[in-house]
C-alpha cells in the first residue's frame, strides 16, 4: 500500500473510536446563548489528552467574554510540530445555537441509526474536532511527517461572531499559521463566502390602556410598518447578483421580535432582531449605513415613534487569497479519490470564522465533514445529523492534504 492507502487503512481501524469521540463531545451542551462553552473545552482537552494530543487552554478573560455577550470561553490549541517548514492549522468551532423544538432523537444524545449519528454540533462543527483530531493521529502514525507543523484550534464564538475566539488568539499571537482549514459543512471546498450584518431595532412609543389606545402611540403598528419597509428590500435584493459561484444574492431576515406588557395594553416598546447576509462585493459599511436611514426614515413618517438602532455583530465576506490554492488543489485532488467524484471550490452563502484568518493575511479554505449540501444536515434545525461515511470519508481527505502539504 502507498502512504494514502495506510493512512486509509488507519483511519478504518480507529473510525469506532472516533465516532465514540464525536459522541463525548456532543453530549456536552455548548448553547450560545448562554455561551457557557468551558466546560466543554475541559471535556475536549481530556478527551483529546487521552488520545496523547496535549491541549493548551487559553481562558479568555471574563470582562471580555461578558462584552462579547457570553458566559466562558475557554480556547484550545494542540501543536504538533515536525521541524522546519510551514503550519496548517485547523479549526472547528464547539459553539451552537439552542436545539428548539421538533426534535425527535436527544439532541445531546449522540444516538446513531441507520448510519447517522444525531445531535447538535453533529454537523457543524464538533464532528470536525474528530476530523482533525483523527486526521493528526492518523498522520503521524503513518506518515511521520519530519517538515512543518499542524494545530489543531478549537474555539467556541463563531455563532457570536469569532472575536474571542480566532479573531482573540490572532491578536495575542497565539496562533499565527501559514496556511488553515476550517470546519465545513458540504463535499464542497469553499473559498468564499457571504457577509453578516446583525441588528437589533427598538421601537418606542406610549403605553396606554388599551380601552382608550388613543392615549397611547402603538410601538408594534410602527415596528410592523418599518418591517414592511425592511422586508421590500428582499425584492430589490434579488437583482442584485454576486459574480462567485455559489453565492446567489444579499437578503434580510428578521428572526426575533419581543415587546410589550400585557394583552390589554397598547405596546409602548417592541425590539426585532434582523440578520442582513452581505455578498462578497458589498460594502458592509454602504449596507449598514443604507439600513439605518430606511429605518429612520421609515419612523420619522409615525407620529409618536422612535427607534434605536444598535449593531449585534458585523462580519466580512470571505475574499479568497491567491495563496490558498495549495490547500484547494489537494482536497480536490484527494476528494475526488476518496468520495469518487468532484469536488468544486466555490463560495457559499454562509459565514465563517475563515474570514478573520485571511483578513490577518493567512490563506485558508472551509473543509471538512458534511453531506453534500448544508440543508442535508440539518444544520440549526431539528434532528441535526451526520452521515458516518462522511466523516470517514472526510478525515481520509484532511489526512492526505496534510501528508501532501507537509512532505
Amino acid at each position: 500500500m502507498n502512504t494514502y492507502e495506510q493512512l486509509d487503512a488507519w483511519i478504518d481501524a480507529h473510525f469506532d473510536e472516533q465516532v465514540q469521540f464525536l459522541q463525548q463531545l456532543i453530549r456536552v451542551p455548548t448553547d450560545t446563548p448562554p455561551g457557557n462553552n468551558a466546560p466543554h473545552a475541559e471535556r475536549t482537552a481530556e478527551l483529546l489528552q487521552a488520545m496523547g494530543l496535549e491541549a493548551e487552554q487559553h481562558t479568555v478573560p471574563e470582562a471580555e467574554v461578558h462584552a462579547a455577550g457570553l458566559q466562558s470561553i475557554t480556547n484550545l490549541v494542540v501543536r504538533r510540530r515536525y521541524g522546519a517548514g510551514k503550519t496548517v492549522l485547523l479549526n472547528a468551532h464547539g459553539d451552537v445555537v439552542p436545539p428548539g423544538e421538533g426534535w425527535t432523537k436527544n439532541p445531546y444524545g449522540g444516538e446513531i441509526e441507520d448510519g447517522k449519528i444525531y445531535g447538535r454540533a453533529a454537523a457543524v462543527s464538533k464532528c470536525d474536532f474528530s476530523t482533525y483530531a483523527f486526521a493528526v493521529r492518523a498522520l503521524e502514525a503513518v506518515a511521520q511527517p519530519t517538515h512543518g507543523s499542524v494545530e489543531l484550534l478549537f474555539t467556541y464564538d463563531e455563532e457570536f461572531g469569532g472575536e474571542v475566539g480566532p479573531a482573540w488568539l490572532l491578536k495575542h499571537k497565539i496562533v499565527h499559521p501559514d496556511l488553515m482549514i476550517a470546519a465545513g459543512f458540504s463535499y464542497q471546498v469553499i473559498t468564499a463566502h457571504n457577509g453578516c450584518l446583525q441588528m437589533e431595532v427598538t421601537v418606542h412609543g406610549k403605553m396606554a390602556h388599551a380601552a382608550i389606545p388613543e392615549s397611547g402611540v402603538d410601538a408594534l403598528q410602527g415596528a410592523t410598518q418599518i418591517l414592511t419597509a425592511l422586508y421590500a428590500q428582499n425584492g430589490l435584493y434579488k437583482q442584485v447578483t454576486s459574480g462567485v459561484k455559489g453565492i446567489t444574492h444579499p437578503y434580510l431576515n428578521v428572526g426575533m421580535i419581543e415587546g410589550g406588557t400585557n394583552t390589554n395594553v397598547v405596546p409602548g416598546r417592541v425590539s426585532f432582531k434582523l440578520d442582513r447576509r452581505m455578498i462578497p462585493e458589498e460594502n458592509p459599511a454602504v449596507v449598514e449605513a443604507t439600513l439605518r436611514t430606511l429605518i429612520a426614515d421609515t419612523a420619522a413618517q409615525l407620529p409618536g415613534i422612535s427607534v434605536d438602532v444598535k449593531r449585534i455583530l458585523l462580519c466580512n465576506a470571505l475574499q479568497p487569497l491567491t495563496g490558498n490554492q495549495p490547500l484547494v488543489e489537494a482536497i480536490q485532488k484527494h476528494g475526488k479519490t476518496v468520495f469518487g467524484e468532484d469536488i468544486p471550490a466555490l463560495g457559499t452563502p454562509l459565514y465563517t470564522d475563515v474570514r478573520l484568518f485571511c483578513e490577518a493575511g493567512i490563506p485558508g479554505v472551509v473543509y471538512g465533514a458534511g453531506p453534500r449540501t448544508v440543508l442535508e444536515s440539518h444544520a440549526k434545525r431539528a434532528d441535526e445529523r451526520l452521515e458516518l461515511e462522511d466523516l470517514r470519508r472526510a478525515t481520509k481527505v484532511i489526512a492526505r492534504t496534510l501528508a501532501d502539504l507537509l512532505h
